[in-house]
């Protein structure tokens, strides 16, 4: 019997130990893109014929091709572990693709390949989504004026061109991933990937222009890594 007593003692230390353990330590890569040379200088879009979604913008609308930010930042890269890592699980919240203003928003979407993506349609009029990938089938569909969001998904890892077939200035890019750490940079350049665990990783930036660049990195317990990436630019209008 006394044994017994011994024994209670000791399951309720082990116990508490694990309980204290925590979560496993986890770093990030944070960074900016910045560009050398000179961006393309981006044209005004011309709305005329679609007076519902001109006075919805109260400057003109300008192309998205290259857009550029202070200290030379270059916005809409995205940036990703492309390798070092298994497969991301699945997320169970949808990514969120809208239009708006005769617009895309936003200009590019990053996703989990597998993930639902759903797509607005917040104008008062119809519009046209035409994906155009290489890997994965490809589908043109047309949305009504308050009608339900398109449910769809992507299984295969791409960047996907999308257009608007009644609207042709109207486009965006899917980043369909094999990865949850993934970051698209923003009006100054930046961009951030957290909860990595300790390893090596391939990380790199794409941009829709000016192609990619890969660096690799090693994280080590709950460390910050600074890295950059610069691309060239180029002067051709867009």
């Amino acid at each position: 019997m006394r044994s017994r007593y011994v024994l209670v003692p000791a399951v309720v230390v082990m116990a508490v130990m694990a309980g204290s353990a925590g979560p496993a330590p986890s770093g990030a890569i944070e960074g900016s893109v910045t560009y050398s040379g000179t961006l393309p200088k981006m044209k005004p879009i011309d709305m005329s014929k679609e007076p519902a979604c001109a006075k919805e913008h109260t400057s003109p609308v300008l192309t998205q091709t290259a857009v550029g930010g202070p200290a030379n930042a270059l916005q809409y890269v995205v940036v990703y572990v492309s390798a070092g890592e298994p497969r991301s699980p699945i997320p169970s919240e949808p990514a969120r693709f809208d239009q708006k203003g005769c617009t895309y928003v936003p200009h590019v979407l990053a996703m989990q390949a597998g993930q639902i993506l759903q797509i607005y349609n917040d104008d008062p009029l119809s519009h046209n989504i035409h994906p155009r990938p290489h890997a994965n089938p490809e589908w043109n569909k047309s949305q009504q004026k308050g009608s339900m969001p398109i449910n769809t998904s992507w299984d295969k890892p791409e960047f996907i061109e999308v257009k608007c077939d009644i609207h042709s200035w109207m486009h965006s890019y899917f980043a369909v991933l094999n990865t949850s750490h993934y970051s698209v940079s923003d009006d100054n350049g930046n961009f951030s990937l957290k909860g990595l665990p300790p390893g090596k990783y391939t990380i790199t930036a794409w941009h829709e222009q000016y192609g990619s660049q890969r660096q690799e990195v090693v994280v080590d317990g709950t460390e910050t890594k600074n890295i950059s990436f610069v691309f060239k630019a180029t002067a051709s209008s867009y």
